[in-house]
């Protein structure tokens, strides 16, 4: 790809106007307009390169239109593109064994986003409360933690405690109980309740500002669901697919590249993904379980028109394939330690960086500056200025999150913009 893009009929400061007129005002992104992707690289519409450290919220972990998910794409889009599932299509049935072949489970239930796929778990979890573990009709209940991200729904922001979330969109959904993250006393204490079935938690809680439990978290999470009969959700939809040095964050210790036959110590009985499910070329979700879960909700009972149609199919065996094939769990792994090698640095060195965390490459820096404060924004817009593109959350914390194929050598150039932006921010 040359290094300046297709020279756009519009400035990125009339597109912004453009969506600023005509768009709803649900998003409050940094001003660069981009109009090109190739790997680890984006392109704005003057034609200025950029390192991309977000990712699409870890969707293109196999990064920016990858040639063998676009040829998938391609292909299968000049055939075949939706039935929906008042017929059979010739894609879906080899997508599913081959997903849940991929993950070690009996079925999958395949949606489009990845708050679909949150809330069919959700749905999935309360009808085996009633169908299997025996809870009185309307009664179950589902614990969730604090800090959570799971989506913009109803159902979902009615766990939430962000009030930016929540806030004015009452009555909430019942039957919710909300737990501190990374808290074990606290879980125990809300699962002695008959009328828990679930409890569902993001193995790093990326939204948050990447909060990486305890070693020991997960492990005992699933003991204590297993003792009371509850089941374990895992939302893996920004830590799947290869994002923080595991196949899935919930792995734990276990090493398997793909595929967990020896059923874990720490797997899901319910398992969620979405975003890089697809490369980000398509929406496509997934929820996983076995049989004896997954066979309660019946036909009829949950649907969606696009879940499991043939274009998201045939994408989604391509960007698991690429996944394999370009062994991105390891590169992840390793390209993570040299980012927080790199990061570590600086904390030492600058005042302005407080702390570095995570696992893979789902990482973030801590400004040393109030949640209130637009430090870490205005060192974003720094950031974007010298070619590089991430995001503040919460305040004053900085995701770092670039697709899984970025190499050593882009690494070490991506760290050294962050620490001239760093030398340029604090003149």
């Amino acid at each position: 790809m040359q290094e300046t893009a297709t020279t756009n009929k519009h400035t990125s400061e009339e597109l912004i106007e453009m969506e600023l007129q005509f768009g709803a005002h649900n998003y409050h992104p940094l001003p660069a307009v981009l109009s090109k992707g190739e790997g680890v690289y984006v392109w704005d519409v003057e034609g200025k390169k950029y390192f991309d450290f977000l990712a699409a919220y870890s969707a293109v972990n196999q990064g920016h239109c990858h040639p063998k998910i676009l040829k998938a794409l391609v292909d299968q889009a000049a055939t075949l593109t939706l039935t929906s599932r008042a017929f059979h299509n010739d894609i879906l049935g080899p997508y599913e064994e081959y997903i849940t072949h991929y993950f070690g489970y009996d079925k999958v239930l395949p949606m489009n986003t990845g708050v679909e796929a949150v809330e069919t778990a959700l749905k999935l979890c309360r009808k085996w409360a009633y169908k299997v573990k025996g809870i009185e009709e309307n009664k179950a209940k589902i614990i969730f933690v604090e800090g959570n991200f799971h989506g913009r729904t109803l159902g979902v922001i009615s766990a939430s405690v962000d009030p930016t979330a929540r806030e004015d969109y009452g009555p909430y959904m019942p039957g919710y109980i909300i737990v501190p993250y990374n808290d074990l006393n606290a879980l125990e204490k809300a699962m002695e309740d008959p009328d828990v079935c679930g409890f569902i938690v993001e193995p790093i809680q990326g939204e948050a500002g990447v909060v990486v439990p305890d070693d020991h978290y997960l492990t005992e999470v699933r003991r204590m669901c297993s003792e009371k009969n509850v089941l374990f959700i895992a939302d893996e939809v920004q830590t799947g697919i290869a994002r923080t040095g595991k196949l899935l964050a919930s792995c734990g210790d276990c090493e398997c590249s793909n595929g967990c036959e020896n059923k874990y110590a720490t797997r899901p009985d319910i398992l969620i993904l979405g975003k890089a499910l697809s490369g980000g070329f398509f929406p496509v979700s997934a929820v996983l379980a076995d049989d004896d879960i997954m066979l309660c909700i019946k036909p009829g009972e949950h649907g969606s028109t696009f879940g499991g149609n043939p274009l998201g199919s045939a994408v989604a065996i391509a960007a698991l394939k690429v996944i394999e094939d370009e062994n991105l769990v390891e590169k992840s792994k390793n390209m993570g330690v040299l980012f927080r090698k790199n990061m570590q640095q600086l904390v030492e060195h600058y005042d302005l960086f407080e702390l570095v965390r995570g696992k893979g490459l789902l990482n973030a820096v801590v400004i040393n500056d109030s949640p209130d404060s637009k430090t870490a924004y205005n060192f974003c817009l720094k950031l974007a200025e010298n070619g590089l593109l991430a995001k503040p959350t919460h305040g004053n914390i900085i995701r770092f999150a670039p697709p899984l194929i970025i190499d050593s050598r882009q690494m070490t150039e991506a760290c050294n913009i962050i620490k001239r932006t760093l030398d340029e921010f604090e003149k």
